[in-house]
């Protein structure tokens, strides 16, 4: 038993090793937008769409932010009211009187959900179909719930001009507040920093393609480059359905492989780039383990593919990779085995000085790093419960609406 164990943890420290060495420094939170300031010596066009249901309770705060942005080129807000029921168009429009720009926000009353579509991506179609009347240079896609820093449209726009991308996104600043948020919401921007490595993201020779969906810069040739926002109308993780569109050209970029990429990227080839926020931030609450176990849930299956291999090796990747350090540290400790305890702290060691500049950049005691395995065994309970909601047909809940579809990733 003690070699079962003993091969175990090497393997998981193996493992750890790799990953911090090999797997484009994906722990590291350097690739920031706020970096260093900019200046624009160009002032393109852009458009803002907002699709927003039953959004009352945050618009105030996210579409202030958004009308008071110190961008100094021509800068319009399209909010799709996406069949809401909380007066959300009513109190959009109050905002915009309050800060004095009635004439830059445009509010669309959403048509119903056809066949072949996702409710968010609908009415961002709807809001893209209505601000190409304006002739847009650049569409910024964001949410309802997303408080904008100020200066963040400069920033982005600035990113997108200097280095000639065609698409900038961030990760905005996720709310970390109460006991769950601070456990489990760093996390979640951990494991999607594993799933997409940024460097990796921001490397044209390198298929790897991510966006984060509260803040996603894309300009408008690049848009239709691809073929339009229809060519992702299913997708339920739908920002990282239009990075890798982008990033992969059109038409066919959902059915090149990784190895087609590396050998043979093709002309329309897009230049993407992701990273983090400190300045712009969600104010999304998930104050309570049910709205953050909901979250993941809704998508986590959908991340695998919808396949059941992908789901059976996460189910024993994640213990291995997580459970096993800690436990070898008190089955060693059990059975007077220093060398698997030993061994068993060091892979903790590597797994917590992984996560601590995710902790650090949300300002969590440093404590929650060694809390990692826990917290992975939850995201992994998640995750199986995320397959078994979409083969009961449940899956992709959210706003009232099912899309229990595969999604076309």
């Amino acid at each position: 038993m003690d070699v079962i164990v003993l091969g175990l943890m090497l393997l998981s420290l193996t493992i750890w090793l790799g990953l911090l060495c090999f797997w484009g420094q994906f722990w590291r939170t350097d690739q920031q937008l706020e970096v260093t300031e900019t200046q624009l010596k160009s002032l393109p066009v852009v458009c803002a769409v907002v699709p927003a249901r039953n959004e009352a309770e945050l618009i105030p705060t996210s579409l202030r932010s958004l009308l008071l942005q110190d961008y100094p080129g021509s800068f319009n807000v399209f909010l799709v009211d996406d069949g809401s029921t909380d007066r959300t168009a009513n109190f959009a429009e109050g905002v915009a009187h309050a800060v004095g720009k009635p004439q830059q926000l445009h509010i669309i009353t959403g048509e119903l959900l056809p066949p072949g579509w996702s409710g968010k991506l609908w009415a961002v179609e709807q809001g893209i179909k209505s601000a190409s009347k304006f002739a847009p240079d650049y569409f910024l896609l964001t949410d309802a719930d997303i408080e904008h820093d100020p200066g963040n449209l400069r920033r982005l726009v600035a990113k997108a001009v200097q280095e000639d991308l065609d698409l900038v996104s961030v990760m905005v600043r996720l709310r970390c507040k109460s006991f769950w948020e601070k456990l489990l919401i760093p996390a979640f921007v951990f494991f999607f920093q594993k799933l997409y490595p940024f460097r990796w993201v921001n490397n044209p020779n390198n298929p790897t393609a991510a966006a984060a969906g509260g803040s996603i810069l894309i300009a408008r040739e690049a848009l239709e480059r691809i073929g339009g926002i229809q060519v992702i109308s299913q997708a339920l993780i739908d920002d990282c359905a239009l990075a890798m569109a982008v990033k992969r050209g059109a038409g066919d970029w959902g059915l090149r492989t990784k190895e087609e990429f590396s050998q043979s990227p093709i002309p329309s080839q897009g230049r993407i780039w992701l990273g983090l926020s400190t300045l712009t931030r969600s104010l999304r609450p998930y104050d309570s383990l049910a709205t953050i176990w909901d979250m993941v849930a809704r998508t986590a299956y959908t991340q695998l593919n919808y396949s059941p291999l992908l789901l059976l090796g996460t189910l024993v990747g994640m213990p291995l990779i997580y459970l096993v350090p800690p436990l070898c540290v008190i089955l060693g400790a059990i059975w007077s085995n220093w060398a698997i305890a030993l061994t068993g702290l060091l892979g903790w060691l590597l797994m917590a000085l992984a996560y601590y500049p995710t902790i650090r950049f949300y300002k969590c005691s440093v404590w929650f790093a060694f809390s990692l395995p826990a917290i992975a065994f939850l995201y992994t309970l998640m995750t199986l419960d995320s397959a078994l909601r979409h083969w009961q047909g449940r899956g992709g809940a959210w706003k009232g609406r099912v899309y229990p579809n595969p999604d076309n990733l």
